[in-house]
């Protein structure tokens, strides 16, 4: 878990670090920058390794697929490179070592770049940032202010969205819930007054329940609290891979197969 450090609710919930990062739709490829020069024939496979346990990023649904917005876009990056593609899924507590022990090519799991796994690989652009995001009843959207906020606040329990808000908003009654799911179906029963916490797993959930609840107020970007964002882990010193997936993203983002892929899993935007 990151470093978490006070500071002042202004500062917390109204200081982004551009105003870019309030879009729609996420970018995270300048649109000036210069393509790296990629061969791909030294790339002509890619092992993919990541989790099932992960919604909606990667995870096994019903019907005991392997499916997601990670599942989606390894394969768009294979394509990309017209490479062979392969997409495995590890537990989690063996999927890093699965990558060092070359189990795989690359990671794309949702792991923490700033975390201790970053002493044993290397990494790819970020393609996608996480916000914090309040949810509220539709009856509540207009003219919600977080500063203003009395009342039960669902979170997920130890999460730093919940330390955040515990520090920040005192007047606020905390519930905490063991998952963002049961903390936004409280909401959604009565039992909590608002959410706050990660926007990507909350706008699965408005998904899949339209009627009830929706985003109220603007993302919050902190990234020394929420986490660098997104990106693909790679064996260190396997700079042709890394390479060659930083030049995909870039190519998906110009082409707008990322937003395809961030749609088709994210259709209730949460950015």
């Amino acid at each position: 878990m990151p470093a978490f450090r006070a500071a002042p609710i202004v500062a917390v919930f109204f200081a982004f670090a551009c105003a870019a990062m309030a879009q729609n739709l996420p970018v995270h490829v300048d649109p000036g920058a210069r393509d790296d020069v990629v061969d791909p024939a030294p790339v002509p496979a890619l092992r993919f390794l990541t989790t099932a346990d992960f919604p909606p990023f990667n995870y096994t649904d019903a019907s005991g697929q392997l499916v997601g917005f990670h599942i989606d876009l390894a394969e768009a990056i294979c394509a990309r490179l017209e490479a062979r593609c392969t997409v495995q899924a590890w537990p989690w507590d063996r999927v890093q070592d699965a990558l060092a022990e070359n189990q795989g090519d690359a990671l794309i799991a949702g792991l923490d770049i700033g975390s201790e796994a970053a002493e044993r690989f290397d990494f790819s652009r970020v393609y996608m940032q996480l916000p914090g995001r309040f949810v509220t009843p539709k009856a509540a959207v207009a003219g919600f202010d977080p500063l203003a906020m009395t009342g039960r606040l669902a979170v997920r329990t130890g999460s730093v969205h919940a330390e955040l808000v515990a520090r920040t908003l005192p007047d606020v009654e905390l519930e905490g819930f063991d998952t963002e799911f049961e903390a936004l179906a409280a909401v959604e029963s009565g039992n909590a007054d608002a959410y706050f916490g990660d926007a990507a797993r909350a706008s699965f959930w408005l998904n899949e329940n339209p009627d009830c609840c929706s985003f109220a107020g603007e993302p919050y970007f902190r990234p020394d609290l929420f986490g660098a964002g997104l990106s693909v882990a790679v064996p260190a010193g396997l700079d042709n891979v890394r390479v060659a997936i930083n030049w995909a993203l870039m190519r998906l983002q110009r082409e707008g197969r990322l937003d395809e892929i961030y749609l088709r899993w994210f259709p209730v935007s949460f950015y």
